[in-house]
């Protein structure tokens, strides 16, 4: 009795070890399951079911590196693949994989054809940008045959002894790259699988037409130009400038104004310079005694060049013909000869001064220069009066003692050249002649006092003065 008894409690003992190790073995395989995803889960478009979060991670990083493909679909129906592997196309998942598989136990892992178990995450992709602008412009789409630009309406260019036309606008079948390489990359961002190119706003369009008001309006004013001439006066001459040339010049802008070629109107002023600027150039000079010389100075014409440019572009946009004198930075007192008929000479070699008015000679006196063996020389030169003074006391060059080197009081002072200028000379009893050679003056013009008297109520600021030897 008590054998058959410990039997029966012996078999008990190994019923419940029994029971405890299946239920220990199913816990174990219930955790093994929490750890992996529900069958049929599917994140950033690749199945990762039956797999751990690293596992996952894995698939999904070596799916886009090896596998992923992005098709482009053309106007034409055509498909063109770019393969991730042509443009070292990756994808970096950094967080998010574990927070779907605790979202996914904590819901009762629920699994079947009915159930929506596809996530996207967010992740770190990276391609070759130089590979892609390649990929794009060896497309069938891009730069295949057949291919047609489409082309805005326009004007056309300046052809010589034709109007300007309107061209009409094409309506091809080219892509626009720029907005092309957007799209597409905005697409390998998001890894899209497909782009449809028609509907992303990639094909180029008509945006002006030959029937836009604005192009015909354009197409007027550069005719306008066309018709127009521009003289430009310069004294007794004159310079046409006719539309033919002014057309060669002229482009329409994309606002609808007219463009004027800012480098060849400056080519045209710049020439325009160069032949009838007088400043600073040598000129030839009529003297009383009836001898050509030539002369030189800072006086005479000089275009403001800078300024010219902009006015002449201005005009021209107008389509007006008109008439005009250039800017100028530089003036003289005629645009013939540049010292007119009203001037002072000052004929050094025959020590005589002239004072013309109108082209009339209404004074002349000698006179007496710098001395020539003290090397006191007056210059020769154009020049123009820069002041007229009463009672002036000229002084040389302060001495150190404080004195000076001379000091002469005169009556009339009418300097022309720095400290060098007309003036009476009471201490002098003979004027003209060889005086300055030994006795001359320290480089002015001395005169008698009568004459510089008479001289003094004809000049005026600014009149030219011509010396000359």
């Amino acid at each position: 009795m008590n054998r058959k008894r410990n039997h029966v409690l012996t078999l008990a003992k190994v019923l419940i070890l029994t029971g405890v190790f299946m239920l220990a073995g199913q816990g174990s395989a219930l955790a093994d399951v929490s750890l992996k995803f529900v069958p049929g889960t599917k994140i950033n478009g690749v199945f990762v079911g039956g797999m751990t979060v690293e596992e996952a991670k894995v698939q999904i990083e070596g799916f886009y590196g090896r596998e992923y493909n992005l098709t482009l679909k053309s106007r034409d129906g055509k498909s063109e693949v770019i393969k991730g592997s042509e443009v070292s196309y990756q994808v970096v998942i950094t967080d998010g994989l574990k927070t779907i598989l605790d979202e996914q136990n904590a819901s009762g892992r629920v699994a079947g054809p009915a159930e929506d178990n596809s996530r996207s995450l967010k992740s770190t992709v990276s391609f070759d940008g130089a590979k892609l602008k390649e990929k794009l412009n060896g497309l069938s789409f891009v730069s295949g045959q057949g291919i047609v630009s489409t082309v805005n309406a326009k004007i056309s260019s300046f052809q010589q002894g034709e109007p300007f036309a309107i061209i009409p606008e094409v309506q091809g079948n080219s892509v626009n790259m720029g907005k092309l390489e957007e799209v597409v990359k905005n697409g390998l961002n998001q890894e899209l699988r497909e782009i449809n190119v028609v509907d992303s706003g990639c094909y180029d369009a008509v945006t002006v037409t030959k029937d836009d008001p604005g192009l015909k309006t354009q197409c007027e004013a550069l005719n306008k130009v066309r018709e127009m001439q521009i003289t430009y006066t310069f004294g007794s001459k004159s310079e046409v400038l006719g539309g033919e040339e002014l057309s060669s010049w002229i482009t329409g802008g994309a606002d609808g104004s007219i463009l004027v070629n800012q480098d060849k109107a400056a080519a045209y002023i710049k020439s325009l310079g160069d032949k009838y600027d007088t400043f600073g150039r040598e000129r030839s000079f009529r003297t009383t005694s009836g001898k050509d010389i030539p002369l030189s100075g800072a006086y005479g014409w000089q275009i403001d060049q800078p300024t010219e440019i902009q006015a002449l572009m201005a005009v021209i946009r107008t389509g007006q013909s008109q008439t005009r004198e250039p800017k100028y930075s530089k003036t003289a007192a005629d645009r013939n000869n540049d010292w007119g008929g009203t001037y002072v000479e000052a004929d050094m070699s025959a020590q005589h001064v002239y004072m013309y008015k109108d082209g009339a000679l209404v004074w002349d006196a000698p006179c007496v220069t710098g001395n020539v063996s003290k090397k006191y020389t007056t210059p020769g030169g154009l020049f123009t009066l820069s002041y007229k003074q009463t009672d002036r006391v000229l002084r040389g060059d302060k001495k150190a003692d404080g004195t000076y080197e001379y000091e002469s009081p005169v009556n009339y002072w009418m300097p022309f050249n720095g400290g060098i200028g007309f003036h009476d000379a009471n201490w002098r009893s003979k004027f003209g002649g060889a005086i300055y050679q030994t006795n001359g003056s320290h480089g002015c013009v001395n005169l008698p006092p009568k004459k510089a008297k008479d001289l003094y109520t004809l000049v005026y600021a600014g009149i030219p003065v011509i010396c000359f030897y």
